[in-house]
């Protein structure tokens, strides 16, 4: 008779994991293994069905939200959560978390009130916005715009600018599902004024604009600013839209954002409807924002779609508190806006601080110059400077993993291993420096 470990032995033996997990991956494994030897096959014994169960829970405490070091240089990486939000931000929104709150309370008139008023009011304060609403993401903003003016009728958009977003998620697609039927114009590298004024029927609600954030088409190229959509809009009494994608609120350094759509001027030039990320250049938390006029926004939240895209009280504390630094001018309290901003110089001086660990601990490695992008479908094709620790001598593929699997991300260039300063944080420095040392001393 065959014997397999018993279930009891196997969980004394992993007693310090996630019990629950232990034992399913134990039946499962067990079961696959009884099976394979009723059959006559092959099957692992016990020592094998242990390291087996060693690797599936390994696997899965790698699925787990957990913290990495971002040494790749991209500050908004989109499969690192984009924007991080700093503890400033956490302790003051988490002060409203820890209790109940008047998230739908109106406590001047002892009323249901409304979770999008108090943002609204700071968005306005921000930016001069007429009105504003916040739903889960930028994609589900430009769905609810979409659904709510033009089901059934016509959006026109510029060929150029059906753009694919992280996902596969499509912008034609997304239109096409929120019910509104997607009026093709101009060609993809050039489209005119006239394109839009040609299109234009008794079926039309709406003249929209994509922002090209996450790529760019150079050569012999066309486009038509916003402000002439608008106007051409409001002329045949129609809804103009423009999906930023990302927007900012100030300019960045080293030119990052010469010549993108900024906001505030966008909405003095009298844009009618405006979304973006909460989670990218704005340097928050996920979230789609929308800005506009009030009665646009009005029939937007009347929208019975908005119940599946509202978003709950910790994101509204976050994007709070957020705007509120903006507004304070406490910049440095938004990761991404500091990190984004940070002059080589100091840059510098946070590599010279892991530098001299690793040279009094004999580590080869070489500072260097580089070149980064911003990330998260942000300001295309843009590079700026940074600084970066490589390391040669080893296969760059080799330590790559190494070091992923030790937490810390970087990236490969020049056929070497690199760690770009650009995304780590100073309070990391030491943690990362003893990171090496473990991997190098292996």
């Amino acid at each position: 008779m065959i014997k397999f470990p018993k279930i009891d032995k196997i969980s004394d033996k992993f007693g310090e994991c996630f019990r629950p997990e232990i034992l399913r991956i134990s039946r499962e494994i067990i079961e696959r293994e009884r099976k394979k030897a009723i059959k006559g096959e092959k099957f692992l014994n016990e020592s094998e069905i242990f390291d087996e169960i060693s690797r599936e829970y390994e696997n899965f405490k790698n699925l787990e939200l957990k913290s990495l070091i971002n040494a790749t240089g991209i500050v908004i990486h989109t499969n690192f959560g984009r924007s991080v939000i700093s503890p400033e931000i956490l302790d003051r929104a988490g002060k409203n978390l820890e209790n109940y709150t008047n998230l739908e309370y109106d406590q001047n008139i002892g009323k249901r009130g409304n979770r999008y008023d108090y943002t609204a009011k700071l968005f306005s304060l921000l930016f001069d916005a007429p009105d504003a609403l916040v739903v889960n993401n930028n994609a589900a903003a430009v769905f609810l715009v979409l659904n709510t003016f033009c089901k059934n009728k016509e959006c026109v958009v510029s060929r150029g600018e059906l753009v694919e977003i992280g996902g596969s998620f499509r912008i034609p697609e997304v239109m096409i599902n929120s019910g509104a039927i997607l009026h093709e114009i101009g060609t993809t590298n050039k489209t005119k004024l006239q394109d839009y004024e040609n299109a234009i029927c008794e079926n039309t609600a709406l003249l929209m604009k994509v922002h090209r954030s996450n790529f760019a088409i150079s050569g012999f190229t066309g486009d038509v600013y916003m402000n002439e959509i608008s106007k051409l809009a409001k002329k045949r009494g129609l809804i103009d839209y423009f999906d930023i994608g990302s927007g900012f609120v100030y300019d960045l350094n080293f030119n990052l954002t010469k010549d993108e759509p900024k906001i505030s001027d966008l909405l003095r030039a009298g844009v009618s409807l405006i979304s973006f990320s909460g989670d990218k250049l704005f340097g928050g938390v996920q979230a789609g924002i929308i800005l506009g006029s009030r009665e646009l926004i009005s029939k937007l939240r009347k929208n019975q779609l908005l119940r599946m895209l509202r978003v709950d009280k910790i994101t509204l504390s976050l994007l709070a508190e957020t705007i509120k630094a903006y507004i304070n001018k406490e910049f440095e309290l938004i990761p991404t806006i500091s990190m984004i901003n940070e002059s080589e110089q100091n840059l510098r001086k946070n590599v010279e601080v892991v530098a001299h660990i690793l040279s009094e601990n004999k580590i080869s490695f070489e500072i260097c110059k580089t070149e980064t992008f911003v990330g998260g479908g942000s300001l295309a094709c843009r590079t700026y400077p940074s600084v970066a620790i490589a390391f040669g001598g080893i296969k760059p593929e080799i330590l790559e993993e190494k070091f992923r699997k030790n937490g810390v991300i970087g990236r490969i260039e020049n056929e070497k291993f690199l760690l770009d300063f650009r995304s780590i944080f100073k309070k990391d420095l030491k943690i990362l420096a003893n990171k090496i040392l473990d991997i190098f001393h292996e």
